[in-house]
């Protein structure tokens, strides 16, 4: 599963490299990076990274490519008895009305979900799932390079325990604050 994931990346990677090798004069191109904070519906709070591509041979900036890792290391389980579960993502998504600072987005998720049950009695359980997801939200774009991004997931390949990991719960909230590292 781990290669499969590498794969998918290296193959956006060269797609990113790709585009921006090509007749940069007529492309404009913009990169964020920034931290996200995941709540699952009762359940962890999964804390991490995100970071967002787009440019203009992307449906004039509509399509957006990014890259997200969340865990809940970086939220529940620290200092608690939570299970340390990990988000490994990679995403596509739609803005509409993209040229206005408020606009709305869906995006499609696909990636690697993990918990460490840390005792190797509880190996037997299902503690790793291919995860596929879609969320919907809005973004606002600020007049500096600071944009914040709110949404409302579901996990279509979560767990009840039997089949799947019991802690990849379906629904999830995100709070994305993005910096603005490159833009053309």
């Amino acid at each position: 599963m781990i290669k499969q994931i590498l794969l998918l990346l290296f193959i956006w990677g060269a797609t990113i490299s790709i585009y921006a090798q090509s007749d940069s004069t007529t492309i404009s191109r913009e990169l964020k990076g920034g931290l996200r904070f995941q709540k699952t519906q009762k359940l962890y709070w999964e804390n991490g990274f995100a970071i967002d591509y787009t440019c203009s041979r992307l449906w004039d900036k509509r399509i957006h490519l990014g890259l997200s890792y969340t865990t809940s290391r970086l939220g529940s389980a620290i200092n608690s008895n939570a299970i340390k579960q990990d988000n490994y993502l990679f995403n596509a998504s739609y803005h509409f009305m993209h040229t206005k600072s408020l606009h709305p987005m869906l995006r499609l998720n696909l990636g690697y979900f993990y918990a460490d049950m840390e005792n190797e009695i509880f190996e037997v359980i299902d503690h790793t799932a291919f995860m596929v997801s879609i969320d919907a939200g809005v973004y606002y774009q600020f007049d500096f390079p600071l944009t914040i991004g709110l949404t409302a997931g579901y996990n279509l390949s979560s767990g009840n325990g039997t089949t799947g990991p019991g802690s990849l719960y379906p629904i999830f909230y995100q709070m994305s604050l993005f910096y603005t590292l490159f833009k053309q």
